[in-house]
């Protein structure tokens, strides 16, 4: 494949040589000879046997000067070529390891024409496969992990119940059924992943008034909320106008938000839900107090299946899907999503533009 490549580009330039050769040749020869014959009539010789043996020197001269050329031109073009697609055989090469599952190789890019922005390009796509295929091997490991627990706990009273060291009473029962919701409640957020996945190409847009939102999703949480007793302030009377979006779609965000700030807000603590107007959008806060996220794990909330204990305790850390399904639904809005931490103080927020997403990717 090398050669291949290599003798196409060879096959261009040496025609392109030997054409100059060949116009240099005509213009050589027709000057020379004019030239020669007009220095004969000059001082009156007789052009006949020294014009021969003028023109045959200067073709010989022409014609091994035409070989060398040929040769160098074919040398360096043979050289040039080879270095300058030297970065595409990298590629060939590092491609070749990433189809054999290598996603760590890279293409030294060290030009700035055409092929080292090929090779930079080449390099992000790489580094792009490689990100998600770390994250397609962490979100198998996740989910065996997740199923592995309840399932082997509901495989353990089964057999229990069969041998008979257990009693089928209302609470094993019970304990059952809890490790059965809990597989139910994984597939069903795996599933909202998939359709957040699918959600940038079905959106229903429509006007939303996203204070409304926040209202009702709020009541769906009043009850646990005061299990816990945690005060719930709300600042939602700034929203202003509403703005396009998938009413849908984004009330499982701000549930999603509301869900999390309720599982890591600790009993008698506080949670705010407030919007915020801008000239290009809307901001949704979610507020609570609490330990707060560790500086390190905080670029990674919105992962799939990250969690920063890794103790992975349930009663604590959830799946670690309902922020990775608010991520991929904003984004799929054209909107973004953000989180900052301090001790004692957790904001998750995310952001709504203005205009339809579509129609600002039209024009």
């Amino acid at each position: 494949m090398k050669q291949g490549m290599l003798l196409k580009l060879l096959a261009i330039n040496v025609p392109v040589v030997a054409l100059v050769i060949l116009v240099l040749w005509v213009v050589l020869d027709t000057l020379a000879a004019d030239y020669f014959s007009v220095l004969m009539k000059e001082y009156r010789i007789s052009p006949t046997d020294a014009h021969q043996m003028f023109i045959h020197s200067v073709h010989r001269y022409l014609l091994w000067t035409s070989i060398g050329a040929l040769l160098l031109g074919a040398l360096l073009s043979f050289l040039l070529t080879q270095m300058a697609l030297r970065p595409l055989y990298q590629m060939i090469k590092t491609t070749r390891l990433i189809a054999m599952g290598d996603y760590s190789s890279r293409v030294r890019a060290d030009s700035r024409d055409e092929i080292g922005e090929l090779a930079y390009a080449f390099n992000q796509m790489a580094a792009s496969l490689e990100r998600v295929e770390r994250l397609r091997r962490n979100m198998v490991s996740d989910v065996a992990h997740e199923l592995r627990t309840p399932l082997t706990n509901i495989r353990g009273y089964l057999e229990a119940l069969e041998d008979g060291v257990v009693p089928p009473t209302q609470e094993t029962f019970q304990l059952l059924l809890e490790e059965t919701l809990r597989l139910i409640s994984l597939v069903e957020n795996l599933l909202q992943l998939a359709r957040a996945d699918a959600a940038r190409l079905s959106l229903d847009l429509e006007e939303t008034d996203i204070a409304k939102l926040a209202s009702h999703a709020l009541k769906k949480f009043d009850l646990e909320f005061k299990q816990k007793d945690i005060q719930v302030r709300t600042e939602l009377g700034e929203a202003g106008d509403p703005v396009p979006a998938d009413r849908e779609k984004i009330s499982r965000v701000i549930e999603n938000l509301l869900k999390n700030a309720l599982q890591y807000t600790p009993e008698s603590g506080s949670v705010l839900v407030r919007t915020e107007r801008s000239g290009h959008g809307l901001k949704f806060f979610v507020e609570n107090s609490g330990l707060g996220i560790e500086a390190k794990d905080l670029p990674f909330v919105f992962e799939r299946f990250y969690r920063g204990e890794k103790s992975r305790s349930r009663d604590f850390g959830g799946t670690g899907i309902g922020l990775a399904i608010v991520k991929e639904i904003m984004e799929a809005h054209g909107g973004k999503t953000g989180a900052q931490s301090a001790p004692g103080k957790t904001v998750f927020w995310f952001s709504l533009p203005a205009k339809d997403p579509t129609q600002a990717i039209s024009s």
